[in-house]
């Protein structure tokens, strides 16, 4: 069993009819009522224990940068755009699993076997650019969180991302490296976004058999141009660069401590748990963009395109004071989750490629200080008027950044000589390369859109 980089197990817990490694014993050895466990019911201790890195990485899927998303596409096109959204968290599923064999089969994280498999320069520029991107996916979630606190309490958006960087580092510190303190801390945001959207759903009424209707693809996706154009946006911003190194960080200890046959069953229990929790991500964002159609689209709103926009719109359109102030404290409880996993990936990103082992005070601060500085500084230039911009423009750089992060992901996972007996076959090769291709398309599709 191993303690990885928050201080607890990440991998499996031995349940009813298991050894100490977590895995199966044969159904002779066991006792007869584990026999029957093993035989009809699933391991749930097992599950419960791998419950928490799936956790972190669904977070990312559901942070401010894809509020904004998910209000365009819900406010212009009603339910029409719930078939792309559903691709778009199957294809994350995908990847992710990909981070999940990667981690457990070599006992390293992506960041960690970029450094040993290329040259001193190019491991300088991909540390460089996941650091940007880094950067960039704090900018949204800061501001995300800062455009919440200006809608609850009023504070302005300088001091309101301060907060935002205090409370992290707050977060963060009280818990030290306890992983069972973060995933309590995530898990209550992320319970409070989920909370927000049933309420707003309530308020909302959507009509739930156009719902249905919405996740089977329709040719009007082809027929419309515009609107075929923003759901590969849908998907080509999905799968974010900071989510590989996060997720591959995590559950690196786990593979390390695990001999061959106990990596077999940690790499189906961990996809397990990233499955569930980003089928958990997937209905928060579904319910964001049914939310937008049934409060907007429905009632002929289809331009809105900043959070601000929406929050005042609520009230007026649904005729209840409550309607505003729980999508506010959604976008303020997915903002902080959000900042504290990218936190966590900053680290990792600069412990992989660097080896730089610093105090967790300091690391942190460092990681606060990057994302901060460029957004004081983007307001003190342009002022707090135009935080659209800012969201967009963090979009174009995770845009940018991802060939870097997925294509040596899938080299590696590829490599018999790296992953062995868990590398991928030719089939699962050819697939997983022929979904980057489709993804990295789409994100060129996507920056040209936003350029336009």
């Amino acid at each position: 069993m191993s303690r990885g980089v928050l201080g607890v197990s990440a991998g499996v817990v031995p349940g009813p009819g298991f050894d100490q490694s977590g895995v199966a014993l044969p159904l002779a050895e066991a006792p007869l009522a584990s026999r029957l466990c093993q035989t009809w019911l699933p391991n749930w201790r097992q599950f419960v224990g791998t419950a928490g890195p799936g956790l972190l990485i669904a977070v990312g899927y559901i942070d401010p940068g894809n509020w904004a998303t998910d209000l365009v596409g819900g406010s212009r096109y009603g339910y029409g755009l719930l078939s792309m959204v559903l691709v778009a968290n199957l294809i994350a599923m995908v990847a992710q699993a990909l981070c999940v064999r990667l981690a457990i089969a070599t006992g390293k994280s992506l960041a960690e076997l970029s450094r040993e498999a290329f040259s001193r320069p190019v491991v300088l520029l991909l540390w460089l650019l996941a650091e940007v991107a880094m950067v960039a996916t704090d900018l949204a979630e800061l501001v995300g969180g800062a455009i919440a606190l200006k809608l609850l309490f009023g504070i302005d958006l300088v001091p309101g991302v301060v907060l935002m960087s205090a409370g992290t580092l707050i977060f963060l510190m009280l818990g030290r490296d306890d992983w069972r303190w973060l995933r309590g801390i995530v898990s209550s945001l992320i319970v409070v976004v989920a909370a927000s959207f049933v309420a707003l759903l309530y308020l909302a009424h959507p009509v739930w058999s156009n719902v249905v209707v919405g996740l089977l693809p329709t040719p009007a996706l082809v027929a419309d141009p515009a609107m075929l154009l923003l759901g590969l946006g849908i998907i080509g911003a999905t799968v974010m660069p900071h989510n590989l190194y996060l997720h591959s960080g995590l559950l690196a200890p786990t593979g390390r401590a695990l001999d061959s046959r106990a990596k077999q069953g940690a790499i189906k229990a961990n996809v397990r748990d990233s499955n569930a929790s980003l089928s958990f991500a997937l209905l928060i964002n579904a319910a964001i963009l049914i939310a937008a159609g049934a409060v907007f689209h429905a009632h002929g709103l289809t331009e809105i395109a900043d959070l601000g926009a929406a929050h005042e719109l609520l009230d007026p359109v649904l005729g209840s004071h409550v309607a505003a102030m729980i999508f506010a404290i959604a976008l303020l409880a997915a903002g902080q989750s959000s900042t504290i996993t990218g936190t966590l990936g900053a680290q990792m990103v600069m412990e992989g490629f660097l080896q730089i082992r610093l105090s967790p005070l300091v690391r942190r601060l460092i990681t606060r200080l990057a994302a901060l500085g460029p957004v004081l500084l983007y307001f003190t230039l342009v002022g707090e008027s135009d935080t659209s911009r800012l969201l967009v423009l963090s979009q174009v750089v995770l845009s940018l950044q991802l060939p870097f992060a997925i294509i040596p992901l899938l080299r590696f996972v590829g490599s018999r000589q790296l992953m062995g007996e868990f590398a991928l076959g030719v089939s699962a090769r050819i697939g997983s390369w022929a979904l980057a291709l489709l993804i990295l398309s789409l994100n060129v599709l996507l920056i040209f859109e936003i350029l336009a």
